[in-house]
């Protein structure tokens, strides 16, 4: 038995008593996996595949020539019959197919922004057939290899022939080759033990969204579906595209689209593509196994559709005959624009719904969404969201004055009020404040009253059916809650109508007459006393002005502080000129 496995750089040949075995597609996953597909990079991967095989010649001692000379040398049976024959030579022109398919999924990526080179891919992908070819017969004709060896050479080469003919769009040649290589992968499970059937499993996997896209092309319509909840889980790439060329080919190109009886022409491709891709969007929702499907679909559509807006708008500013141009001109291309704004937001809403209905099934449930419980201020918000969207639904250009419109915008608005208004409620309910929840209940019911007759959309219609009877038995339950409030005063606890204990704020020391015991005393933060307390008003203390001082004689002291005998000693020639000359006497 033939089996290879991978160490280091080497590729080699082991007894197959041997437990650590690996096979053709083990080999190339794990070289897959540790060259650069991990993170999708090809060009990594085809550099590895050239220089393994140059090693692999060289040590097998079949080179291609020296450094001055080509000379093609491909292994055939002759090379594996001989006498010094080895089992590695197996090795070369699987590192062929894999380089050269490397090689092709490197130029589709390059052929988003470079046409020219898918032709480049479908030459480089035949290379790879032949080469897996090539692999194929020497498994077969050479005698050495066993059944699996030559069952997975099998697989693997109607593997890369399928992605050939995938890419040729010879659909039901790809799918007979697709279809081959999953019934050979399928047995090889059912014959392998549990720990070795992995590797071909997840093979199976990748094959499903191809073969799907083959159903599809064929003329199997419920495939459609099946691709765009694929693509939404990131199984399948650039499906719009495919799909819309597929589309096309069948019942020819998009080119114009009808909205509110007038017809506009579709100029930009990716508007085209969009469109195209819109027209199954309802049915793979329908199909989707659950909510979380359902928006992540929704999620991608808006992707694609907020695409298309910029290419429109990118038109309307760099087109030079869109500015010079015809007011009739201009006013499709702007009509366009708003068509396609009307299908972002609506396709919003739809989006917006699904996540109101998740959280409603996990608040029926209270079980919690994301890691938090649902409330009622979550819906709240969400149908916020929704009378936005809305809103912006009446504001787009070019239907202001269109009254049926607005009447149709309007009527849904005041139906998604309704259940603003009742979850509104319900959120002061829980805050205790039942005379603004009664008036909140009260105008929900004055909308649904005002629109039961107007609205056209049946599911619509049945949740406000639904709506008014959850209304009327909530005001029941308001009512009764407000009643209860005062007769609860003097019991230990009093109760919201969520069933939360509801605390007194009033301090232990403003009720110290009252005898009740609170549990909440025993814990951390007890409810003794207001601190700091409350600011309270005071007199000011009074100024007092000594008005009387000026009036008031004060008892001459100089004789007890000495002041008078130190005026009799300076005083002593003075008075004595005084009196001589006659001047300065009391006289």
């Amino acid at each position: 038995m033939v089996v290879l496995e991978s160490e280091g750089d080497d590729i080699k040949q082991i007894p197959a008593e041997d437990d650590n075995i690996s096979t053709v597609f083990r080999v190339t996953k794990d070289a897959q996996q540790q060259h650069g597909l991990r993170h999708g990079d090809y060009q990594r991967y085809r550099g590895y595949c050239s220089r393994r095989l140059r090693r692999m010649r060289k040590v097998l001692k079949i080179p291609q020539g020296d450094r001055r000379h080509y000379r093609r040398r491909d292994v055939t049976p002759a090379h594996l019959t001989a006498s010094s024959a080895e089992s590695r030579l197996l090795c070369v022109p699987l590192l062929q197919a894999e380089r050269a398919w490397a090689h092709a999924m490197q130029l589709r990526q390059e052929a988003n922004t470079e046409p020219r080179k898918k032709f480049h891919l479908v030459s480089r992908l035949k290379k790879a057939y032949a080469h897996a070819q090539t692999l194929l017969q020497l498994c077969e004709v050479s005698g050495a290899c066993d059944a699996r060896t030559q069952l997975e050479a099998r697989a693997y080469a109607a593997w890369l022939g399928g992605a050939l003919l995938l890419e040729l769009q010879q659909w039901r040649g790809a799918a007979d080759s697709l279809r081959q290589a999953q019934l050979v992968l399928d047995n090889l499970c059912s014959a392998l033990p549990d720990d070795e059937r992995h590797v071909y499993k997840q093979k199976v996997e990748e094959l499903k969204p191809s073969l799907r896209y083959c159903a599809y092309n064929i003329g199997d319509q419920s495939a459609a579906g099946e691709l765009v909840a694929m693509r939404g889980q990131g199984l399948i790439e650039n499906l719009d595209t495919l799909m819309a060329q597929a589309k096309e080919s069948r019942s020819g190109i998009m080119h114009e689209v009808e909205w509110r009886g007038r017809r506009v022409t579709v100029r930009p491709e990716k508007v085209r593509l969009f469109l195209i891709a819109l027209q199954d969007l309802d049915k793979s929702v329908e199909s989707a196994q659950n909510v979380e499907a359902k928006i992540e679909i929704l999620e991608n559509i808006l992707m694609d559709c907020k695409d298309a807006i910029s290419a429109i708008k990118d038109e309307i500013k760099n087109d030079p005959k869109l500015k010079s141009g015809s007011e009739n001109q201009q006013s499709s291309v702007h009509y366009l624009l708003s068509y396609l704004m009307y299908l972002r937001l609506m396709r919003t809403i739809d989006r917006n719904n699904l996540l109101v209905q998740q959280a409603e099934e996990a608040r029926k449930k209270n079980a919690p969404l994301d890691g938090k419980k649902v409330r009622p201020q979550d819906l709240t918000r969400l149908y916020e969201i929704i009378l936005q969207n809305y809103t912006e639904l009446q504001q787009l250009p070019g239907f202001d004055t269109d009254e049926a419109y607005q009447r149709e915008i309007e009527t849904a608005m005041s139906a998604y009020r309704a259940f603003r208004c009742y979850y509104i409620a319900q959120v002061l309910t829980g805050l205790r404040r039942f005379r603004e929840a009664l008036a909140m209940l009260e105008r929900s019911t004055g909308y649904i009253t005002e629109i039961t007759s107007k609205i056209k959309d049946i599911h619509l219609k049945n949740k406000l059916e639904m709506l008014q009877k959850d209304i009327e038995s909530c005001k029941f339950v308001v009512h009764a809650d407000s009643v209860l409030e005062d007769e609860e005063d003097d019991e230990e606890n009093k109760y919201t109508s969520s069933g939360k204990p509801y605390k007194d704020k009033k301090p232990l020391v403003d009720r110290l007459d009252e005898y009740r015991e609170d549990t909440q005393l025993l814990t951390k933060n007890p409810n003794v006393y207001k601190l700091p307390p409350p600011m309270e008003a005071i007199p000011c203390k009074p100024l007092f002005f000594d008005l009387a001082c000026n009036f008031i004689e004060f008892p001459n002291l100089d004789d007890k502080t000495g002041a008078a005998n130190s005026k009799k000693q300076g005083a002593g020639i003075t008075g004595l000129v005084k009196g001589f000359l006659g001047w300065g006497s009391d006289k």
